[in-house]
């Protein structure tokens, strides 16, 4: 069964794949997984039917059959758990590549959202010049943890798995702070990441969604 997931009709970054649904575009094209997307309004996002998939109103969500998904972690896992290509055979190397699922996350990715509420939601607040500061080290100093535990390994954990999939997805949302070009492997990785087939795909079809042509390819 092909199954469907949901995405902006009209992408706030205009189709940089910084939206979610390009996490999991982005797995489904790993694993050679076909897919229908759904695009959704912002209004449609909180009616009812909407809300009944996501109960927080956003995308993306996953449908197949009977089943229904929200949150991308979830959904990569439930995708990388069905298909091969995202998680080691290796019990233990298995383990550990969720754990780095995890970490993207939990750890990695909420300093660089408060970046993100910070420059572009309170930059007109009178303390927003005291706060980004702090908020810059707490970003910081998360970067520089990965970028010791990544040294000039390729990907995290050996091979590419689903724990670098959302890790690098997590990084591209500091590309407009400038912050990642001090961490010259961590802007390596993410390129890494970039430059792998199955990302080029996803990216293509985020973005002819949003400028209305078709995906190259």
């Amino acid at each position: 069964m092909i199954p469907t997931i949901t995405a902006f009709e009209r992408s706030p970054d205009g189709g940089k794949g910084l939206a979610r649904d390009t996490r999991v575009r982005w797995a489904l094209e790993e694993v050679g997984q076909p897919y229908e997307v759904r695009l959704v309004s912002f209004r449609a996002m909180k009616e009812p039917a909407h809300l009944a998939l996501h109960p927080f109103g956003q995308i993306p969500t996953y449908e197949e059959g009977d089943l229904g998904l929200f949150e991308t972690g979830a959904i990569v896992f439930h995708i990388a758990e069905h298909h091969t290509g995202l998680l080691p055979d290796d019990a233990n190397a298995r383990a550990r590549a969720i754990t780095w699922m995890f970490a993207a996350l939990s750890t990695v990715e909420p300093s660089i959202l408060e970046l993100a509420t910070a420059r572009i939601h309170e930059a007109d607040k009178s303390w927003s010049a005291q706060r980004m500061p702090l908020v810059q080290d707490r970003v910081r100093n998360r970067l520089g943890q990965l970028s010791r535990r990544l040294g000039d390994a390729d990907w995290l954990d050996g091979a590419f798995s689903a724990g670098d999939l959302m890790m690098v997805s997590v990084l591209l949302r500091l590309r407009a702070s400038g912050i990642l070009d001090d961490y010259p492997n961590l802007s390596a990785y993410v390129a890494r990441g970039e430059a792998r087939p199955a990302y080029k795909r996803a990216f293509d079809a985020q973005l002819a969604v949003n400028t209305g042509s078709q995906p190259a390819g």
